[in-house]
């Protein structure tokens, strides 16, 4: 059975995929690069109204673009050779945190 977390692990995974894209696509020069960003995106953008269905939007959304934050700036430091600076390692970690608290706070309540 497919849960709720698997459509947003899928939907996150297609977004940081069209999101890659967008960066080889090199200002749309690249045409495959630019018809995948909107394949990747329609694909994520449809699968996570399927999230939705079991989990809370705030809570979904949270994840989404925490961990799609957090992916894509490990992708762009590791794959595009971007700086990892101090204040980007400390600033994702605070985004996890968000992330985190979120969560806890239905919980918590």
């Amino acid at each position: 059975m497919i849960t709720g977390y698997m459509y947003l692990a899928a939907a996150i995974f297609f977004e940081l995929c069209g999101t890659t894209c967008m960066k080889v696509s090199e200002g749309y020069k690249n045409k495959l690069a630019t018809v995948l960003i909107f394949v990747f995106y329609g694909i994520s953008f449809s699968i996570f109204p399927l999230a939705l269905q079991t989990i809370d939007v705030s809570i979904a959304y949270a994840i989404w673009s925490g961990v799609g934050t957090a992916a894509i700036t490990v992708i762009g430091i590791y794959y595009f050779k971007e700086p990892a600076t101090a204040i980007k390692m400390i600033s994702i970690f605070v985004v996890m945190l968000g992330v985190a608290g979120l969560n806890l706070s239905d919980k918590l309540a």
